[in-house]
């Protein structure tokens, strides 16, 4: 079986961010958003057609 360990309690980390460090990443978060939505468009119009739907490996 395996190793048993005592249960701690829940520990909260502070973190400091630049309001231009802020502003970035929300930027490429709502650009992912739009990526994901016409990837799922993409997708729809696919399996409605019929399209074969190739899969490839995520960017590293």
């Amino acid at each position: 079986m395996g190793t048993l360990l005592a249960a701690r309690p829940a520990q909260t980390l502070y973190v400091t961010i630049r309001r231009d460090e802020l502003r970035q990443l929300k930027d490429e978060r709502d650009q992912l958003r739009q990526e994901v939505a016409q990837l799922r468009l993409l997708t729809q119009d696919a399996q409605a057609q019929s399209w074969p739907v190739t899969q490839r490996a995520p960017h590293a």
